[in-house]
């Protein structure tokens, strides 16, 4: 495996690593809400964003995991997982960078699976990032589980019709289209069931019936609320509005969620890091018990588990990069799930010591520590229960795992010893062999 970065790639990384803190950092303070980087009716902040992004743009950084025929640079996923650990530092930086989610994996499937019509109408606007989508899948009786959703889409003549309840569909207040998956043939085997459907957020019979919040927000003020609670109440929507055939739900899905928890891995592996320059900083800033906290034995097992903890998290990720762009399809759908399940651990762990090594000073609104904290519940589950993901690693390894012969493991001694000992019995029966006393 070679992660090897050639120089004009790294100039492009030094150039994204300046322009992400002097540029990108700073709008996350002036426009701080959840659903501020998908508000495109906020005049101001696009106004200010507009121009970032073009810059962007002339560095041919924009939306580069898109093949060049959608506007992108078509990067493998290794330059990809380099330029998401710099991404991640800052919550507008996939805005104006033309890589944030739902919308890059709803302009993947789009590009994949979607008709002529569905591609001019919203593809490109999509890709030019002038409209927000969302992906309307969990529900709150089943939360990611398919094989527990209940809304439905029924045939009727010309048009499919939609009935059911959505819960977490992000961005759903901005979204100018909604990708929702409803089953269209609960008979079918559970990952045969349901179907992707295109819907404008236009057509009627899309209620939401609330914006809700997460931690952090006010629980009375759902002004800045973006996970929509919907209802989809008799909603109609033309035959090809189908993403894919009939049932190809869950292919057209996971068609979109490989790639992108691997950019949010990496995106986390940048959040680390910022945490972790933090404390390297505070730590040589601040003086307590006579001497600088970097000189507290406590304070430097801190800092050495952070960094020790982070490169191991960074290198699997870039393998996994590395195999989805040199192994066959699927090949890393293992190491992905361990992207998913170590990567809020990660998180957790990080954040958690830099907080405490900034002391009140870190519970407080005053610096971006709060706001990773709040965050990781969220990132424990986005993509999947990390529980569903270890339930996966432990069965990809042992599903290939072979029981023991006989009554005992195969490691036990008193049986391998016999065994070694019938095979040289002949050299160990020889007197003329036997060792010196």
């Amino acid at each position: 495996m070679d992660f090897t970065i050639d120089p004009a790639f790294q100039a492009k990384l030094d150039w994204m690593l300046d322009f992400v803190k002097a540029e990108c950092e700073p709008i996350d303070l002036l426009f701080p809400h959840h659903g501020d980087p998908y508000d495109t009716g906020n005049a101001q902040a696009r106004a200010i964003i507009a121009p970032l992004q073009e810059q962007v743009k002339a560095q041919g950084l924009w939306a580069c995991h898109l093949d060049p025929h959608l506007g992108g640079a078509g990067y493998g996923q290794m330059k990809l997982a380099y330029m998401n650990e710099i991404i991640g530092r800052s919550y507008w930086a996939p805005t104006i960078f033309g890589t944030a989610a739902p919308d890059t994996g709803n302009a993947e499937i789009l590009a994949m699976f979607g008709t002529a019509e569905q591609k001019a109408r919203y593809l490109q606007p999509l890709l030019d990032g002038d409209i927000v989508s969302t992906f309307s899948m969990t529900e709150p009786q089943a939360g990611a589980d398919p094989k527990e959703f209940a809304c439905r889409a029924t045939r009727d003549g010309d048009e499919w019709v939609i009935e059911g309840y959505k819960w977490f569909s992000s961005n759903a207040r901005y979204a100018s289209f909604l990708i929702v998956m409803a089953v269209t043939d609960p008979d079918a085997p559970a990952h045969s069931r349901m179907s992707m459907l295109v819907v404008p957020a236009e057509t009627p019979g899309i209620e939401i019936i609330r914006n809700v919040g997460t931690i952090g927000d006010d629980p009375l003020d759902d002004s800045h609320g973006i996970h929509g609670y919907i209802h989809y109440n008799q909603v109609r929507v033309p035959i090809d509005a189908m993403l894919g055939a009939p049932g190809e739900g869950f292919k057209v899905a996971q068609a979109r969620l490989g790639g992108g928890r691997v950019h949010h891995a990496m995106r986390t592996v940048g959040r680390c890091q910022r945490a972790f320059e933090m404390m390297q900083e505070r730590v040589v800033s601040r003086r307590t018990q006579g001497k600088l906290l970097a000189d507290h034995q406590f304070v430097q097992g801190m800092i050495a588990d952070s960094a020790i903890e982070i490169e191991q998290f960074r290198m699997l990720v870039l393998k996994t990069a590395w195999v989805i762009d040199n192994q066959p399809h699927g090949a890393a759908r293992t190491l992905i799930a361990m992207c998913k399940v170590q990567m809020a651990k990660i998180y957790h762990d990080v954040v958690q010591r830099a907080i405490q090594i900034h002391g009140s000073y870190g519970v407080t609104n005053e610096t971006v520590l709060s706001a990773m904290w709040m965050s990781l519940p969220s990132l424990a589950l986005a993509d999947g229960p990390t529980e569903v993901h270890k339930v996966q690693v432990a069965k990809a390894y042992t599903r290939n795992a072979s029981p023991s012969d006989g009554l005992f493991p195969s490691e036990h001694i008193p049986d391998r010893l016999a065994a070694v000992r019938a095979k040289y019995a002949a050299i160990l029966a020889d007197p003329a062999m036997e060792p010196a006393l």
